[in-house]
């Protein structure tokens, strides 16, 4: 590319910038246009369309960041284009805010603080408008630094923050903040080990075995049937919760159901396009194409079911202060707000989406199907389990979790795998095999499944000793393989965010109820 090639693309990128900006603008312009237009009973209208047009903002930020979770995985591995993914994403994130976001929504996210120890309903509007507008900016800033993080998380810190600032410090509940602590290092840790344990499962059971597609035969029907009891599990207990309550038992013996249906529809399907693959890794992997765009879907129903609550909850508080003069612990939520949310996470997803989701696809490891598939699966099951266990978990701290445990798996394996060659190698030569006696050796390793591996390193124990790889070399194959595989400083930047976001988005909703209060006063 030349100079006068570099300008162009550099002028289209900016124009393409500013296409999005104002499309977005006037989105968050439109809906509180709507707000002042079609309020009915309100006591301040211009606040109600104020606080739309915060709201709106915020669910902007949320498609453009939390949405990446759902759907960067199966973009990362190719089983669907960015495009496709924005199209599915968008249309079931709308889909599950609109028909499974709920009438009611609590008015204080996570009972974060006490709303009885707020003076009146107007500082209460206040703080609902101070944490809506300093979660979107906070968001917002992620997005552009390219950081995932919890939506719930940044309304918490603003609803906090401004909370603090309207009421003194003990207005919060510090127990749930402890919480909210914990879940830092809960949520990543168990969907990382749950994503590292299906994919030693199917590593083990089919991509290490020598007849690749005949174990396909057998394990994948397995695989999407569990898929299909987790996450219609999961579907039962976060995406429907609000429109139909289930306990755990009722959902999961649904789900089983659903399962078992599933496998004796899949397996005959399996087996026919198992036949016409090749015996590979490639081809193995193609076979979780479809589960993925399914999990993608399913998620974002899911997502935009639970976490519009995270635009339109305080958005809906205001719209009930406002209209019953007092300040209450659950509100109705009018359609109109439903449809601010919905709307918006779409909007924001396709506008903004793609930069969070090749960030979660393919900058921190490298994701095929198999690998992408565990992922999804450790979503699902990490907030199952976390929920009948009381355990804080974050969506989005579970899915880059389950990213990065696949990584550092990949990791070990790899360096464990090398180490072993080395072994070979050395062996083989000590014992005065010839250049193409050991490469033979070599190869024979590398072809063969689990068992043959094992008979292979006990074949090269018998061998005359040699020396083992040395410090110096071990050193230098976990240097290279860890460059290859996780990127440190994805994990360190979102890791810093992560931690930052309650803290980030609280003294910023602080600053900003001061100024709303002082606007007020004047």
């Amino acid at each position: 590319m030349d100079l006068t090639d570099y300008g162009t693309s550099s002028k289209t990128t900016r124009g393409g910038d500013i296409v999005r900006i104002l499309i977005a603008l006037a989105f968050v312009v439109l809906s509180g246009y709507y707000a002042y237009t079609h309020g009915e009973g309100i006591s301040n209208i211009s606040i109600l369309a104020i606080a739309s047009a915060f709201g709106a903002y915020m669910a902007l930020n949320i498609g453009a960041n939390d949405v990446a979770n759902n759907v960067g995985p199966a973009v990362g591995s190719k089983a669907l284009s960015m495009a496709g993914a924005i199209l599915i994403a968008a249309i079931f994130e709308a889909a599950g805010a609109i028909i499974a976001g709920g009438s009611v929504v609590g008015t204080i996210k996570k009972g974060i603080i006490n709303p009885n120890a707020i003076a009146d309903v107007e500082t209460f509007i206040w703080v609902m408008m101070a944490a809506l507008l300093a979660g979107a900016i906070w968001l917002n800033l992620a997005t552009y630094l390219g950081a995932p993080v919890s939506t719930t998380h940044s309304i918490v810190g603003g609803v906090m923050g401004a909370g603090i600032a309207a009421g003194g410090w003990d207005i919060a509940n510090w127990d749930k903040v402890s919480a909210i602590v914990a879940s830092w290092v809960i949520s990543p840790a168990l969907g990382g080990i749950i994503a590292a344990s299906f994919l030693i499962y199917i590593k083990r059971s089919v991509m290490y075995k020598s007849d690749r597609i005949e174990a396909a035969k057998k394990v994948v029907p397995l695989l999407v049937a569990l898929m299909v009891w987790a996450f219609s599990t999961y579907l039962a207990m976060k995406g429907l919760k609000k429109i139909w309550k289930l306990d755990i038992i009722t959902a999961l013996l649904i789900g089983l159901g659903l399962a078992l249906t599933v496998y004796f529809i899949v397996r005959p399907v399996v087996d026919r396009a198992a036949n016409a693959l090749k015996n590979d890794k490639d081809a193995v992997n193609s076979l979780f194409t479809i589960p993925l765009i399914v999990s993608a879907a399913l998620l974002s129903f899911a997502h935009g079911a639970n976490d519009v609550a995270n635009a339109i909850g305080p958005l809906a508080a205001i719209n009930d202060a406002l209209m019953n003069g007092g300040v209450s612990t659950k509100a109705s939520i009018p359609l109109w707000v439903m449809l601010t949310g919905g709307i918006g996470i779409a909007i924001g997803l396709a506008l903004f989406g793609p930069k969070l989701i090749r960030t979660v696809g393919s900058e921190i490891t490298e994701l095929d199907k198999t690998r992408a598939f565990c992922v999804a699966m450790a979503a699902a099951i990490t907030v199952i389990i976390a929920s009948q266990l009381g355990l804080p978990v974050s969506s989005t701290h579970i899915a880059v979790g389950g990213i990065f445990g696949v990584g550092f798996l990949r990791e070990y394996l790899k360096l464990s795998y090398e180490k072993k060659l080395a072994q070979i190698e050395k062996h083989s030569t000590s014992s005065g095999l010839g250049e193409d006696e050991t490469h033979a050796f070599v190869e024979r390793f590398k072809l063969a499944d689990v068992a043959e591996k094992r008979a292979i390193l006990r074949e090269v124990k018998s061998l005359r000793s040699a020396a083992p790889i040395s410090r110096d070399e071990r050193k230098s194959l976990k240097k290279a393989t860890k460059k290859e595989l996780v990127k440190r400083s994805a994990l360190i930047r979102i890791a810093a965010a992560w931690v930052i976001t309650v803290p980030a988005s609280g003294i910023l909703s602080a600053i900003i109820f001061y100024a709303l209060l002082g606007f007020s006063v004047a």
